[in-house]
């Protein structure tokens, strides 16, 4: 998804997952995400920030951390999705993402 922001990250994110036959590339909102026996766990966001599920008390944790930001679709709170922007180190980046990502998947998946 390199045309995406962000699109090469969350491309190579995406490699750690070709061995799991459990996760497939799909969309969300017409942008790329992975999904777990059919229900996305990340997705790349418009702004080029990733988005996962996690666990309400673990976005809280996320957020006073200053990680990212709590998903709000219209007027509504997504109480297990929070949107991590990239930072200006790529490498820090991906390394963050990829962590939240595995989370992500064990939540969704398990």
């Amino acid at each position: 998804m390199p045309d995406t922001p962000n699109g090469d990250l969350f491309d190579r994110l995406a490699e750690d997952f070709t061995g799991d036959g459990d996760v497939v590339m799909g969309t969300m909102f017409r942008s790329p995400g992975l999904r777990v026996r059919g229900k996305i766990f990340a997705f790349l966001g418009h702004r080029g920030g990733l988005i996962v599920k996690v666990p309400g008390d673990r976005i809280g944790e996320l957020v006073a951390a200053g990680t990212g930001e709590q998903v709000v679709m219209g007027r509504r709170t997504m109480r297990e999705w929070i949107e991590v922007p990239a930072g200006n180190d790529r490498t820090a980046t991906l390394a963050l993402w990829r962590d939240l990502a595995r989370e992500a998947h064990q939540y969704v998946g398990g």
